[in-house]
């Protein structure tokens, strides 16, 4: 497949269209994103922002991540779905929700970040790439 990664929230209200492949694919095991989840892990793709539009007006968290940077997380005020996060340490950085995506198939992960953080009970594919917190 290729062409534009799209995607938006369950009731439609926000929408996006991304031109250009990832540059990181991954899941997380973070206490964040297991309680935004409401599962082990959440699973994401980030990409350039240059090659990026976002159509609709999103609520917004803000957070602080582990490294000490503030991290925001938008989601639709109406359906409520967490759609993408922006990171204020990586502002050239947008990236999606991959249960957003209109073709969630399209999502290949590279790798487990803060694996040391998982629950036994999650169980990810044991031959990608794990990290105990985030690389790099």
């Amino acid at each position: 497949m290729s062409g534009a990664y799209t995607g938006g929230c369950a009731c439609g209200r926000i929408r996006y269209a991304i031109a250009g492949e990832p540059v990181f694919s991954n899941h997380c095991q973070c206490r964040d994103c297991q309680r935004e989840s409401g599962a082990g892990h959440g699973s994401y793709m980030s990409f350039l922002r240059e090659g990026v539009t976002v159509q609709g007006e999103a609520a917004r968290w803000d957070m602080t991540g582990d490294s000490g940077n503030a991290k925001t997380r938008y989601f639709c005020p109406v359906c409520g779905v967490a759609v993408y996060m922006t990171f204020a340490a990586a502002p050239e950085v947008f990236t999606i929700r991959v249960g957003s995506l209109d073709q969630p198939e399209r999502y290949r992960p590279q790798a487990v970040t803060y694996a040391a953080r998982g629950q036994a009970w999650d169980y990810l594919d044991p031959g990608i790439s794990r990290f105990a917190g985030m690389p790099g």
